[in-house]
């Protein structure tokens, strides 16, 4: 027994902070290859991680629109050539990415996120899986209450519906978040790695170790 708490003591903390919107691709991806490192290195680390709310779109209307409609007329031809390169690269996750369904503003998944938070580190960790599998893969709109509930509660989050209802929960948290947002954050992903080691963007998880190794060394 003693043995194991002092392997545990004796391992290094990585916090990581990571900046992201719930309805970015590349975020989802950068999730799953982050998560890959930290399984592979957990023997070595103890890891904190935590969410932050960015948003690409902070004009988006809160009434959906369909996700193909969206990026045709954001991106006219090239969005199918889009759409075929993240169906590739979510592959490579083991996912199937998906364009149906609806997409809209991310404000209401972003306070539930920072509820989480207040809750429960892993459990906002594990919520944020949970939104990018409905949304980028089951056609889940990230802006409808039930899909956001079911979320939550699928992770163990308590009281989500109730939160939620008010649109004033939360808000001015984010809103502050999202000012304070790093100032060289230019595109998310954006990750901090224990304060020091910064990069942006669905890195492999090669690249996570090696920073990993960096920032605690």
């Amino acid at each position: 027994m003693t043995d194991t708490n002092n392997a545990h003591s004796e391992k290094k903390l990585v916090r990581i902070d990571v900046s992201s919107d719930t309805v970015c691709p590349w975020c989802f991806v950068g999730k799953k290859n982050l998560d890959k490192a930290i399984a592979s290195s957990k023997d070595k680390y103890n890891f904190e991680i935590i969410w932050h709310p960015y948003q690409l779109n902070p004009d988006a209307p809160k009434e959906s629109i369909d996700k193909r409609e969206f990026y045709t007329s954001k991106f006219g031809s090239q969005s199918n050539r889009m759409e075929a390169r993240m169906l590739e690269v979510f592959r490579t996750v083991g996912l199937e990415y998906s364009l149906s369904g609806r997409t809209g503003n991310t404000m209401d998944s972003h306070r539930l996120i920072y509820f989480s938070r207040q809750q429960d580190l892993d459990k906002q960790h594990n919520l944020v899986e949970e939104l990018g599998l409905g949304y980028f893969t089951q056609g889940k709109y990230i802006g409808d209450q039930k899909f956001l509930v079911e979320a939550a509660a699928k992770v163990g989050i308590e009281g989500a519906e109730e939160f939620l209802k008010n649109p004033n929960n939360g808000l001015k948290e984010v809103e502050d978040e999202l000012k304070t947002c790093p100032g060289n954050v230019s595109g998310v992903p954006y990750y901090v790695i224990n304060g020091n080691q910064k990069f942006s963007g669905a890195q492999p998880p090669e690249v996570f170790l090696r920073a990993f190794q960096v920032a605690t060394s």
